[in-house]
């Protein structure tokens, strides 16, 4: 009998006195992964064996939702359990504010021995640059490295071993851990020969808010690749903790930051943008095999790993620990989740800006409907990252000569709505908004009034949606 198969078998006395040490807590991040990405949600044209069984041996969150499109500002949410609003990250480059506390903080007074590695955390800013350089040494902005005992943000693939390896050897003995392990993958660009053998461009799965185009499935082929890469990285992670004999009283959880970086997801308040794959594994305390369908925010994340490191979680936080989704005490935690469109990376194009740079938007979603109130609809609609891939530059052809579905042609080529109203379970592409129709009115104003307390709790600097 296998270690797994003995921590499901075990009888409950025992899973008992494992879950009653101080569980240590790895978290491990895939970069704009979209859930519907993953087997185990449905997928069974992506090759991802390792997350699939992980996610057998634990929980599955079917409807867990970031508090932004993006890297930055999801990530902000991930590590201080407030939106990227309220925590004053609404620009791409800007640091986490010093006074701004985060999870590694809390964790660090208990006791546990905290480290952050591979891909950038995203959470210090831009101090590298030839200007913003010295304004950040001089004012002390970068914070991670005071937040953190260990943080190695090497982007090479191959030293993912090596450095969580490093992180173990550092940590003094006896102590709890935390730990974050960020993935490159999927992020844009995609490599060519990510994956021995490549997913069959002809057999994956094209979305149904996406047309079916060679440009489509061959920009699409290669993200499915990069996603399947990433599958065994996040292996190799588990591979260590099992070796350090760490596996029984860890509680991991793997999350998407956002979604993936194709038109109506990254960068977009639509699911497809911030619905994350989100699996927990926690022996002694999760149940195997469940799924859960209760609504879940990025913000979530902190004040759950700070129940279950027996830590008060601060008023100050919006975040609803899902603590006791994990151990079965509760089958839902919140009505409403809300999310953020902010600025992104990078300099607008020498012909003007689009959204692929600058957008301002909200949303809020209960477990059937959502609203989303643009701020700035006149901006030209792109896809962040993807706009220069095959897929975006032949559905531009399409759209010229008149050949794209026209629920499709209205999503990405025509004018904007400052209102966005979708019914998710007649609607799952988010094509015929319902804003402003007669029936859906109560439904509309509820949400209406959820994202106007949302705002103003957040201390958010947009215009109201209600002016009264």
């Amino acid at each position: 009998m296998t270690r797994r198969q003995l921590s499901a078998t075990l009888a409950p006395a025992v899973l008992r006195s494992q879950s009653a040490r101080r569980p240590n807590i790895l978290l491990l991040l895939s970069d704009d992964h979209t859930a519907e990405f993953t087997g185990c949600y449905g997928n069974n044209t992506i090759r991802t064996p390792n997350i699939d069984r992980f996610a057998s041996e634990g929980v599955r969150f079917n409807r867990m939702f970031t508090s932004a499109p993006q890297c930055v500002p999801s990530r902000v949410s991930l590590m201080t359990g407030i939106s990227p609003v309220a925590a004053r990250m609404g620009r791409f480059s800007a640091p986490l504010p010093a006074s701004v506390p985060a999870l590694p903080d809390f964790l660090r007074k208990a006791g546990y021995y905290t480290g952050v590695c591979r891909r950038n955390h995203h959470l210090d800013g831009s101090p590298g640059g030839a200007v913003s350089g010295p304004i950040y040494r001089k004012h002390g902005l970068s914070t991670m490295r005071n937040r953190f005992d260990f943080l190695n943000v090497d982007r090479r693939r191959e030293m993912t071993g090596p450095i969580v390896e490093e992180f173990f050897s550092k940590r003094p003995p006896g102590k709890p851990f935390f730990l974050w392990v960020n993935f490159e993958d999927p992020h844009h660009p995609w490599d060519s020969g990510a994956l021995t053998p490549p997913h069959d461009r002809e057999a994956l799965r094209v979305p149904k808010f996406l047309p079916d185009l060679p440009g489509v499935r061959e920009d699409l082929g290669r993200y499915y690749d990069e996603v399947g890469r990433m599958d065994s990285e996040f292996q190799l992670v588990l591979d260590i903790l099992e070796r350090k004999g760490e596996a029984e009283n860890t509680l991991v959880v793997f999350m998407g930051d956002n979604g993936f970086p194709f038109p109506h997801g990254k960068g977009t308040l639509y699911d497809a943008g911030l619905n994350v794959p989100c699996v927990a594994r926690w022996p002694g305390v999760i149940r195997p095999g469940r799924v859960s369908d209760a609504l879940l925010s990025g913000e979530d994340v902190t004040p759950t790993f700070l129940e279950a490191a027996e830590l008060p979680v601060p008023e100050s936080m919006s975040g609803v620990s899902f603590k006791p989704l994990l151990d079965g005490s509760r089958t839902r935690t919140r009505d409403h989740v809300f999310a953020a469109r902010l600025t992104h990376g990078g300099r607008p194009f020498k012909e003007g800006t689009t959204t692929h740079t600058f957008d301002l938007a909200r949303a809020v979603r209960n477990e059937r409907y959502k609203l989303i109130y643009n701020c700035t609809p006149q901006m030209k609609y792109s896809p962040v990252d993807s706009y220069v891939e095959k897929s975006w530059i032949e559905m531009g052809e399409e759209h010229y000569w008149g050949r794209l579905p026209a629920a499709m042609d209205r999503a990405y080529y025509g004018p904007r709505p400052v209102l966005e109203l979708y019914d998710l379970a007649a609607d799952p592409e988010e094509f015929v908004n319902l804003a402003g129709r007669p029936e859906v009115a109560a439904v509309q104003r509820e949400l209406t009034v959820a994202m106007q307390e949302k705002m103003i709790l957040d201390w958010d600097f947009l215009p109201l949606p209600l002016n009264e």
